[in-house]
């Protein structure tokens, strides 16, 4: 007689034989919060994490952290590299932007349309820290230009003895991206990024940075006026087909201050989630446990019998990646060759404007 466990395995393969890459849009489910599902490719000598994590629309967090144990840079010929497009939504309401910050990842549920985009962010960096709220976009702009704050261009000269320019021009070095959407909080934007590989990572000082792609995709979706709400769920609790999954990213710290243990959290976030929607599926606390303590950012199963990730990731079929290493023409904040800006524009954007941080 099969194991509990080896079903779940079993199950695992039926759904995931031959599944293609998944979009950075996905229906949402008629019942349940998880969207997509896990898939893997094998590397060619030249591959790295980097350039498969942002072809698959991860941020260096999701793709290192699925990935334990292989390179990000050289990560070999023929290795199996697990693609961890499976996620948990979000706690509802499903509306607008939602911005989760230890989990660096960008939601955009359209009105009037059962679908979610969903992209990843760069965050703030350590001694920088953005509210817990709500808010909307007021404006958009294309091809920004910066004009640095004090508070930022003192932070370059203290830590890295960098006098950086006080203005920086529209282009391809700009910081900015060369799309940038204000939210209504003091000097707050979603824009892309000069540094595209910073994505998934601590690397802005309180904006959050996107590909440059999976901005000019967002861009011209999200009109003036749309809501905007960031949170903090380091432990994201959801149900698919009755079985209850979890997603655990590293939390911050900074936004804990209860005394409360990683694993209380994600205990009672369960337990509370089971109490909302009347569920009484039998829970492995200790492989809740596992996967608090692992933060793989990997939405796994964690019911009674629900196979462990290795398991789950060793049975995964893979398919060669076949895909070109981005090169050098990806660096900057302009979109990679093949991908166009043909898409980026709306009503309200605007040609060309300078972009002024007040300090924070």
């Amino acid at each position: 007689m099969q194991k509990q466990s080896e079903r779940w395995v079993l199950g695992v393969v039926l759904a995931l034989t031959g599944a293609a890459a998944q979009a950075s849009v996905y229906a949402l489910p008629s019942h349940g919060d998880v969207v997509g599902q896990l898939h893997a490719v094998t590397t060619h000598r030249d591959d790295t994490l980097l350039d498969i994590g942002r072809f698959y629309d991860l941020g260096y967090n999701q793709v290192t952290g699925a990935n334990p144990g292989v390179n990000p840079w050289l990560p070999g010929q023929a290795a199996k590299v697990v693609i961890p497009a499976q996620y948990v939504l979000p706690p509802r309401p499903w509306t607008g932007i939602v911005l989760d910050i230890p989990a660096r990842r960008l939601y955009y549920f359209p009105p009037n349309d059962p679908v979610v985009f969903t992209y990843p962010v760069g965050v703030f960096l350590p001694g920088w820290k953005e509210g817990l709220t709500t808010t909307r976009i007021i404006a958009k702009f294309r091809m920004p230009a910066w004009n640095v704050p004090k508070n930022i261009h003192a932070w370059f000269e203290k830590k890295y003895h960098m006098d950086i320019p006080w203005y920086w021009p529209p282009g391809a070095e700009n910081p900015m991206g060369e799309l940038a959407m204000e939210t209504g909080l003091s000097g707050i934007y979603i824009h892309g990024t000069y540094h595209p590989w910073g994505v998934g990572m601590r690397a802005s000082q309180g904006c959050f940075q996107m590909y440059p792609e999976n901005v000019a995709q967002l861009f011209p979706l999200v009109p003036t006026g749309t809501p905007v709400r960031i949170i903090d769920q380091p432990n994201l609790v959801g149900e698919r087909d009755g079985q209850i999954y979890l997603q655990s990213y590293k939390p911050l710290h900074a936004y804990h201050k209860d005394g409360m243990s990683d694993l209380q959290r994600a205990v009672m976030g369960i337990k509370t989630y089971m109490a909302r929607h009347d569920l009484h599926a039998s829970i492995d606390w200790q492989r809740v446990e596992q996967v608090v303590h692992a933060r793989d950012t990997v939405a796994l199963p964690i019911g009674a019998g629900a196979p462990a990730y290795q398991e789950i990731a060793a049975v995964l079929p893979a398919k060669p990646y076949a895909y070109a290493p981005y090169g050098p023409a990806a660096n900057g904040a302009a979109v990679p060759p093949p991908l166009a800006l043909a898409n980026a524009s709306a009503p309200e954007e605007h040609l060309h404007v300078e972009v002024s941080f007040p300090d924070r």
